[in-house]
């Protein structure tokens, strides 16, 4: 049966026709199986063979399983399920020349030959020799007293029984057939065929369930680049008809929101740009000033003005684009210490291990060199880490400083908040280094996070490894 591409059919019809093959397939192999399958063949006993037992000749029959011969005191009691058989009773007094009253016989056989051997005419006429046309039935042994003139001599007894002779001292002589071992004969051909039925499904199970999934599987990878970087490529419009419109709605929600942070940097950036102008209007008035007037308005002009450069700076990186290429991110620290070493600060690397990623490796130099002079303006030092965790690379850069108190912890990551230390240190910072840490960290599908101790403060930066199907980093 050839199906359409799952292009065409929606993931409920699709899922329904993965159903109905494999109940169809297993039908066909069960009955071709069953066709093919030798028939079991119940045991089969005679009155000679349970006479044989008795006298203690032999305990093997020709057709049926091995028997079992006891002595018991009393005589046996019969099965709640059986049935008499007085025919067979009278042909083992007979084989054994004793009165018919010394031997209890039951048959607790399958409920297909119970049928039959109820209806005894029936089981005689099955056992009969074949008769030319137009012969006549031969009269049967004994006339016709009732319960035997319609058995032939040597009925055959199905399945399960239970024999007992008495003998002259009181005792019973007990035969009975052996328990089959588990599994028997026809429990073991049921077992190989339902092996074999599993190993003819379970790869053509498989290849569907991955044809019907392999589109979820293309469109988890599509939400995980677009957590990574918003500018990444749409998800392909493919697969059953839901996921085409979770698809195309995913896709819209993308532009939508790229539109939106777009339209607020820009509106940031131009308001940035704007202020440039009223600030050199002031600062071309102050020149007539007293001196201490005119001092003291220029520190001020000043710090807006690096406020205004470094808003323009971050609306600036978050607009454009950058190539996300392979990363040796372990280079890339080792640049930004040297780099911080070479002007006199106590930067230097810990315990580290080599990672490849896919980054923007401008970005993640930015978010590092942040990170290590925001370290060595309010910590006096700076130590760099490096190691692989749960699917992520994790940079850790510690301190010696004073740290953050639990309320200030997540406060410091919103532009242009400073902490006490920071206002009290004056290190000239204006508060967007931590959140431009965070904002790249965040745009690779990782984040940065801080951790206060009396040792001091750790910054730990987890960026996910390629390969990923979902980032467990952010």
């Amino acid at each position: 049966m050839k199906l359409t591409p799952p292009t065409r059919w929606p993931l409920a019809v699709q899922i329904l026709a993965l159903l109905l093959v494999g109940l169809l397939t297993a039908q066909a192999v069960s009955l071709i199986v069953l066709l093919a399958m030798p028939q079991s063949r119940p045991p089969i006993y005679r009155a000679a063979d349970i006479a044989s037992a008795f006298e203690g000749r032999s305990l093997r029959p020709p057709f049926g399983l091995a028997l079992v011969r006891t002595v018991e005191k009393h005589a046996p009691s019969l099965p709640d399920n059986h049935f008499q058989t007085e025919p067979v009773r009278a042909e083992l007094a007979q084989t054994l020349r004793v009165p018919e009253a010394r031997i209890r016989f039951a048959e607790y056989g399958p409920s297909l030959l119970r049928t039959l051997t109820t209806r005894p005419e029936r089981l005689a006429r099955a056992f009969e020799p074949p008769r030319r046309r137009g012969e006549e039935r031969p009269p049967a042994e004994g006339g016709d007293e009732p319960g035997r003139g319609r058995f032939r001599a040597g009925r055959p007894i199905f399945g399960n029984f239970v024999a007992a002779l008495q003998q002259p001292s009181g005792q019973w002589v007990v035969v009975r057939p052996e328990p089959e071992a588990f599994p028997n004969e026809w429990q073991a051909r049921v077992a190989l065929w339902l092996a074999g039925v599993f190993i003819v499904l379970a790869p053509v199970g498989y290849l569907f369930a991955r044809r019907i999934t392999a589109p979820l599987g293309a469109f988890a990878r599509g939400a995980e680049r677009l957590g990574r970087d918003p500018r990444s490529e749409p998800i392909p419009a493919g697969g059953p008809a839901e996921l085409r419109g979770a698809a195309d709605a995913f896709n819209e929600m993308q532009v939508r929101l790229q539109r939106y942070v777009e339209d607020r940097t820009a509106m940031v950036g131009a308001i940035s740009h704007d202020l440039r102008t009223p600030l050199a209007r002031i600062r071309f008035k102050i020149e007539k000033a007293p001196p201490a007037l005119r001092d003291a308005i220029a520190v001020d002009l000043e710090h807006m003005e690096r406020m205004i450069a470094a808003a323009l700076s971050f609306t600036r990186d978050a607009s454009e684009p950058r190539t996300r290429e392979a990363v040796d991110l372990l280079s890339l620290l080792e640049c930004v210490v040297d780099d911080a070493a070479l002007v006199g600060a106590d930067v230097a690397l810990g315990e580290v291990e080599p990672v490849v990623i896919e980054a923007d490796a401008l970005g993640l130099q930015r978010l590092f060199a942040n990170l290590v002079d925001n370290a060595v303006k309010y910590g006096g030092s700076a130590r760099v880490g490096l190691k692989t965790a749960e699917g992520c690379a994790v940079v850790t850069v510690a301190d010696r400083g004073p740290g953050l108190s639990a309320r200030e912890i997540e406060h410091v990551f919103r532009p242009f908040y400073r902490a006490e230390p920071a206002r009290t240190l004056d290190a000239g910072g204006i508060g967007l280094g931590l959140a431009v840490a965070r904002s790249i960290a965040r745009g690779h599908g990782g984040d940065v996070t801080l951790t206060s101790t009396p040792e001091g403060l750790t910054a730990e930066v987890k960026l996910p490894l390629p390969g990923l199907t979902l980032s467990r980093c952010s």
